[in-house]
């Protein structure tokens, strides 16, 4: 079990941060109108808005380098909960940003999971 969480946590990851460094707009697909993103203390609500925040981000390209994934089953919701610790590179940007995300995903009836929760924070210092 802990072995397919790892897994599951891995590869939620790989998808997500493909999508967000090739292609943001389909990151709207993750979520649902019952989602909510927290970005650096701003909390946003619904697929809709999430995308638009996600979409309007002053920067047009950037490169995700994850350095941790932490996974958890989440035996009240049937889900998983993700940590993930990385870096963020910005075109044209000499130096990184060091980041931190975690994801609650929530099984759907069809089988599959979307971002129920999601907090995103830059790591300063």
């Amino acid at each position: 079990m802990e072995e397919q969480i790892d897994t599951l946590g891995k590869s939620f990851v790989d998808h997500y941060y493909h999508l967000f460094d090739s292609d943001r707009p389909s990151l709207s697909s993750l979520y649902q109108t019952t989602s909510m993103l927290t970005f650096e203390g701003q909390k946003i609500f619904g697929v809709d808005d999430i995308s638009t925040k996600l979409n309007q981000l002053p920067f047009d390209q950037c490169r995700h380098l994850i350095s941790t994934i932490d996974s958890q089953p989440c035996t009240s919701t049937g889900g998983i909960v993700i940590f993930v610790s990385g870096s963020l590179q910005l075109a044209g940007e000499e130096h990184h940003l060091r980041f931190s995300q975690m994801f609650h995903l929530t099984p759907t009836q069809e089988g599959n999971f979307f971002v129920q929760n999601d907090i995103f924070r830059l790591n300063y210092g």
